[in-house]
C-alpha cells in the first residue's frame, strides 16, 4: 500500500463507516468464540492499532504492521508490543497466541498460502484465526489497485488457501451484503470508464461524505447482529473466516470459560471458485 493511501486510512480509521462496521462484525464473531480469560492475542497487520483497542478487552494483545506509520500510530494509542514486520515473517515464537486476527491483509500478499502457514506457526494448537478479505474478483476496481491488492476471493478460494496452509475452517460468511448492489454498480461503472481516464488509481475511502457515515454503517450493524446469532450471509463485498489450528491426534481441547461450542465446519464445496 502506498504511504498516501496508508495515511488516508489512519485519518479515517476511527470514524469511517466501513472500519466501524467491520469492527462490529468482528466483535459479533468474537463473542461466539470460546476464548479463555486473558488469552494472548495477535493483530496481524494492525494498521492504526484501533482494532487492538477492542482486542485488549479480551487479553494481552500484540501487533505488527509492514508500514512503520502503522507501528507508530498503534504505539501512540498505548500498545507497547507492536513491531514492523511482514505477515510472511512474524517476529514471534511458535505457538504464541490463542487468537489471531488478520483483517484485510491476505489480499496484499503475493503468496497467501505462505502467509497463512506463518500465521498458523504462531498459533497455539487449537488456537483460532479470524481473517477478513475482499470478495469477488469481478468487482476488481481502482480501490484494489491503489491498495496493491493481488486478488479478491470467493468462499471456495479462501477455503482452498486456508486448507492448503493446514488450517481447519470452522465458519465462513460473507458480510457487507446489504450494500453489495450499490457498491457493485459503482465499481463496474468506474471500471467501464477507466480506459478514458489518465489519472492514477485511488482508493474509495473518501468517496462518501463523513455526514452519512452512520447511515452507511447501519446495514453492517444489522449484519453483525445476524452473525452474532450464528447466521452465515450468502453474498457480500467481504468474507470473514474463522479457522482453527488443528491439534495433532484429535480435536482441539475444551477451552475454560467457553461461552459456547464453535459451529461445526461447513462441508467443503464441490466446485472450487476462481479468484
Amino acid at each position: 500500500m502506498r504511504d498516501s493511501e496508508f495515511r488516508a486510512l489512519l485519518e479515517v480509521d476511527d470514524r469511517h463507516w466501513w472500519y466501524r462496521g467491520r469492527r462490529r462484525v468482528l466483535a459479533a464473531q468474537l463473542e461466539r468464540l470460546p476464548l479463555p480469560p486473558g488469552a494472548p492475542i495477535l493483530d496481524a497487520g494492525c494498521g492504526s492499532g484501533r482494532t487492538m483497542d477492542e482486542l485488549a478487552r479480551l487479553g494481552p494483545v500484540s501487533g505488527f504492521d509492514l508500514n512503520p506509520l502503522g507501528v507508530e500510530a498503534a504505539r501512540l494509542r498505548g500498545h507497547a508490543d507492536v513491531q514492523a514486520a511482514a505477515v510472511e515473517d512474524i517476529p514471534h515464537d511458535d505457538g504464541s497466541f490463542e487468537l489471531i486476527t488478520c483483517l484485510d491483509v491476505l489480499e496484499h500478499t503475493a503468496d497467501d498460502v505462505r502467509s497463512l502457514r506463518e500465521l498458523r506457526r504462531v498459533a497455539r494448537p487449537g488456537g483460532l484465526l479470524v481473517a477478513t478479505v475482499p470478495a469477488y474478483q469481478a468487482l476488481w476496481s481502482d480501490h484494489d489497485e491503489a491498495n496493491h491488492h493481488y486478488r479478491r476471493y470467493r468462499r471456495a478460494s479462501l477455503r482452498r488457501a486456508t486448507v492448503a496452509a493446514g488450517w481447519e475452517p470452522v465458519a465462513l460468511t460473507y458480510f457487507n451484503s446489504i450494500l453489495l448492489p450499490a457498491a457493485a454498480t459503482v465499481r463496474l461503472a468506474q471500471r467501464a470508464t477507466r480506459r478514458r481516464r489518465a489519472a492514477p488509481p485511488h482508493s474509495q475511502l473518501h468517496m462518501t461524505p463523513h455526514r452519512i457515515d452512520r447511515v452507511l454503517e447501519a446495514p453492517l450493524r444489522l449484519e453483525a447482529a445476524l452473525i452474532r446469532l450464528g447466521l452465515r450471509l450468502p453474498v457480500g463485498l467481504s468474507l470473514l473466516a474463522v479457522l482453527r489450528n488443528p491439534v495433532a491426534g484429535g480435536e482441539a481441547p475444551a477451552r475454560p470459560g467457553a461461552g459456547e461450542r464453535l459451529p461445526d465446519p461447513a462441508p467443503t464445496p464441490s466446485r472450487v471458485g476462481s479468484r
